[in-house]
């Protein structure tokens, strides 16, 4: 395996798969799948997963409700989540433990970054729900600042892409992938991979990013073995 400690990034929207409903139980179970044979590859596993499928902070102003309170409720619904993809992380026989920004001990941990260190130790996969518990701040920033904290080698972001294009490749078929890039070229592009500010803190730590194809079966495992598959930002 290339890479020893991964913080593996999802979106909440992908959860949906093709169905109405914020989770497809065909999705999650697919997601279980490739997560667990990385895990059999002796590979320590970080996951933070968004909301964007049950509210996304995004969405409050047209409800009127105030932006700050909106996110609260954005990270409430990365928690539903988390312990969504926890369950069937455990239904398929691999040890998790749930760490959260804000306090919730009935269902999660507190965020504490020695013990998800120590938790990824012993071999136990960690999920980050709640992002890092204050408003402004996205999933991808969560992301990013966890990566860092826990000291991951990657930053993975599963996407229902094969990377990252010169335009958006659902909307236009001549649109050409990179198979890697530098983070200058990235932000003088204006790619948009991540938010500004999760972009940054991989830049300014020379962390690199990796935006795959989560939807296709074996992706993940050839990542962290350090095949082509996807794009690189370094």
């Amino acid at each position: 395996m290339k890479y020893k400690r991964i913080l593996l990034k999802l979106s909440g929207e992908a959860l949906m798969g093709s169905k109405t409903t914020n989770i497809d139980p065909a999705v999650l179970e697919q997601y279980c799948e490739e997560i667990k044979l990385v895990k059999e590859q002796g590979v320590e596993l970080a996951i933070v997963i968004g909301g964007g499928n049950i509210f996304r902070g995004g969405q409050a102003e047209t409800l009127g409700i105030d932006r700050v309170q909106g996110d609260y409720m954005g990270m409430l619904a990365t928690v539903i989540n988390a312990m969504a993809l926890q369950g069937a992380l455990e239904r398929h026989g691999v040890y998790t433990r749930l760490m959260a920004g804000i306090k919730m001990e009935q269902v999660c941990e507190p965020f504490i970054r020695r013990r998800a260190i120590r938790h990824l130790e012993k071999g136990r996969i960690v999920i980050f729900g709640a992002g890092i518990g204050n408003p402004y701040f996205t999933t991808d920033s969560t992301a990013s600042l966890r990566a860092i904290e826990i000291q991951a080698e990657v930053v993975l972001k599963g996407t229902r892409v094969d990377g990252v294009y010169t335009k958006d490749p659902l909307k236009h078929p001549d649109a050409v992938r990179y198979t890697s890039l530098s983070f200058q070229e990235a932000y003088e592009k204006n790619l948009n991979i991540m938010d500004m500010t999760a972009f940054t803190l991989c830049m300014e730590n020379k962390l690199p990013i990796i935006v795959f194809d989560m939807n296709k079966k074996g992706n993940l495992v050839h990542i962290a073995k350090g095949e082509e598959a996807g794009t690189l930002i370094s």
